[in-house]
């Protein structure tokens, strides 16, 4: 996950390169304390203006009130928000002041405080009383939240000792002994969005569906967004349960790929002609492909390595194709939230 350090003081620049040590986090100093290994800046409202949309996390080396200022021009939802944490100039303290379950700004909390020998601070109920947090949880196990609104029910739920049930189709791991057999409010864990085993259900839905993709070189990016979503939805596949992107090596810089990943945030990966054509599976052959790049199929092959079940075979359109598999999945309640390591 990408992270920036923005440092104002010439300690802080300090305290930035301990950080950066463990987490290989980018660093940012006000110019006149930069050195070889920060990027001067002048200007906090402009550098904050620039990092905002760009990084996962933002580690501010200064007052919570100058971060919090910094920032705030520019929040807008817990689920799209990066990260904020601040660190005091002494490095006492580590203070997660944004997004701190689905960004995972509680977790990199802790992790600078580790860094610096600081104090990790965390002010959401469910962390503070170690109780369980659904946003944690789906960060956690790569599970997407369908229904924002109602993990706030939940948690409120939990904070206030009501009864909360659980259900999943996926194999559990480490089940704690919190749930309840009977209740209105509970969670469900299942790619089934129609399934409502509570009153109120708050579905977390897998994100375990790996798309292969291929192009010819210089697609239009929009294009091949229109297609890949559009062949997703007539496979009735949620565009949010995807895991990853994967395609062949030479398409590694092709611009409406790498275009689709960074606006999902999803992971790219690579793969030789070599690895494809050892994928296991039935697949459909292309001898012009087999010419071209060395594999017979590239997105039904991409798709399938590593095993999985086809739920998309083949779409071809516009230069652009596609298919998708599904992977296997289980929970882990023992799983901590993703690092930015």
């Amino acid at each position: 996950m990408k992270t920036a350090i923005i440092a104002l003081t010439k300690n802080g620049v300090r305290l930035s390169e301990k950080i950066a040590v463990r987490l290989g986090c980018e660093r940012f100093a006000f110019e006149k304390y930069s050195d070889r290994e920060t990027r001067p800046f002048s200007s906090l409202g402009a550098l904050t203006a620039e990092l905002f949309d760009k990084y996962d996390g933002l580690i501010f080396i200064s007052a919570v009130g100058i971060a919090v200022r910094s920032v705030a021009p520019y929040l807008r939802s817990k689920l799209t928000d990066p990260a904020v944490v601040a660190v005091d100039e002494s490095g006492s303290f580590a203070v997660s002041l944004l997004s701190g379950h689905a960004g995972g700004a509680n977790a990199l909390a802790a992790l600078v405080a580790e860094c610096v020998g600081a104090m990790p601070v965390v002010t959401t109920a469910t962390d503070a009383g170690g109780l369980f947090s659904p946003d944690s949880f789906a960060k956690a196990n790569g599970l997407h939240v369908l229904e924002p609104e109602f993990a706030k029910t939940v948690a409120a739920a939990v904070v206030n000792g009501e009864p909360v049930g659980f259900f999943s189709d996926l194999p559990c791991k480490n089940l704690p002994d919190v749930f309840a057999d009977e209740a209105e409010i509970g969670v469900c864990v299942s790619a089934d969005e129609g399934k409502a085993p509570f009153n109120t259900t708050l579905h977390l839905v897998p994100k375990n569906v790996v798309l292969g993709v291929g192009c010819r070189k210089g697609a239009d990016p929009s294009a091949f967004e229109g297609f890949v979503l559009s062949a997703l939805a007539e496979a009735g596949i949620r565009p949010y349960r995807l895991a990853e992107v994967r395609t062949i090596d030479r398409k590694a810089a092709e611009p409406a790929i790498l275009a689709f990943c960074e606006k999902r945030g999803l992971p790219l990966k690579l793969f030789s002609a070599e690895e494809l054509m050892r994928a296991e599976g039935a697949f459909s052959r292309s001898d012009f492909v087999l010419k071209t790049v060395g594999a017979d199929n590239v997105c039904e092959r991409a798709a399938a390595i590593g095993g999985g079940r086809p739920i998309m075979q083949k779409r071809a359109g516009g230069g652009v194709t596609a298919a998708a598999c599904e992977t296997e999945a289980a929970i882990d309640f023992g799983r901590k939230e993703p690092c930015f390591t």
